[in-house]
């Protein structure tokens, strides 16, 4: 079983960050191994985001650019989420009908590898 280091982003602004091997995109719930050794079971819909990280300090005065391709990743889109946030990256899954899809962000430099985001907490998905 693969475990993945991931910053979990809920609709209420909170954040917790750890581990988790039992993801998967079709289930409503999932496990997440919290850094101080605890274990929550969260449900996705309390979730704005699933980041896929590769460390968990990242730089938040960084400025993405939003300038890379990633070839094979799909289309480039324009995620705005119902905080304003606004994500571009690349998706291949992209359906307003389904709870989710994974997005691979466009500035290939900043710390997060993929993103699973929740499509009730999107406010506007367009392709650019």
């Amino acid at each position: 079983m693969v475990t993945v280091k991931v910053v979990a982003r809920f609709k209420d602004g909170s954040i917790q960050k750890g581990t988790t091997s039992d993801f998967f995109p079709n289930k409503s719930d999932f496990h997440l191994n919290l850094t101080n050794g605890s274990t929550i079971e969260v449900n996705i819909e309390q979730l704005k985001a699933i980041f896929y990280v590769k460390d968990f300090e990242g730089n938040e005065n960084r400025n993405d650019a939003y300038q890379d391709t990633v070839p094979g990743g799909g289309r480039k889109m324009q995620i705005v989420f119902f905080d304003d946030e606004v994500l571009i990256g690349f998706s291949q899954g992209y359906s307003a009908n389904r709870p989710g899809f994974f997005v691979v962000p466009a500035d290939r430099e900043n710390n997060n590898e993929r993103i699973f985001v929740i499509t009730s907490a999107t406010k506007k998905v367009s392709f650019i």
